[in-house]
């Protein structure tokens, strides 16, 4: 009985914190609003740098400032596991593509819900990316949090099946929220 008590005033709890009197959802320190990827270099690579992901009315925007690039395009993608242990950062696996569509540029309706696009280095090897994507998620079964971003050799072509023909993984980075 006092663990049900429990359970029904915990629920109803959080139920008064997600909402104001407008109904509309407040700040709730359970639902992340922003995230960050801290990049690191793959084996043989000198690519680094970081990605914020801000839960905006929009979206979610995405903010990445990348150092050590050569010039030109790089994909840049969300990958399925928030996982860069292996030394290409393999064990990060696909693109993270939970409604199972085709690789497109992110702003195709219909493509992977880690379809970045590409960073696009000057001569510096400096990359900054501004982006608001309106179907990432910060929560939910689908949202991006402990997963990746990767960042590759080469362009993503933005069509080839399934992930750009982007070449090797030159940096991966596990996506965290971030503290109020």
């Amino acid at each position: 009985m006092k663990t049900g008590l429990l359970t029904m005033m915990l629920v109803v709890t959080l139920l008064a914190a997600t909402r104001v009197g407008s109904g509309a959802l407040a700040t709730n320190p359970l639902v992340p609003t922003r995230a960050l990827a801290v990049l690191t270099p793959t084996e043989g690579n000198s690519v680094s740098g970081t990605v914020s992901f801000t839960k905006v009315q929009t979206g979610v925007r995405i903010v990445a400032d990348v150092t050590g690039l050569t010039p030109g395009a790089h994909g840049f993608h969300v990958h399925e596991f928030g996982d860069c242990t292996a030394r290409d950062a393999s064990s990060a696996g696909d693109h993270f593509n939970p409604f199972r569509v085709l690789h497109g540029p992110p702003d195709y309706p219909t493509s992977h819900a880690g379809d970045l696009g590409n960073l696009v280095a000057d001569a510096s090897g400096k990359a900054h990316y501004d982006w608001t994507d309106p179907t990432l998620l910060l929560d939910g079964p689908n949202s991006i949090i402990g997963r990746a971003v990767i960042v590759h050799e080469r362009a993503d072509d933005l069509k080839t099946q399934p992930s750009g023909n982007a070449g090797r993984r030159v940096a991966c980075g596990v996506i965290g929220i971030v503290g109020p």
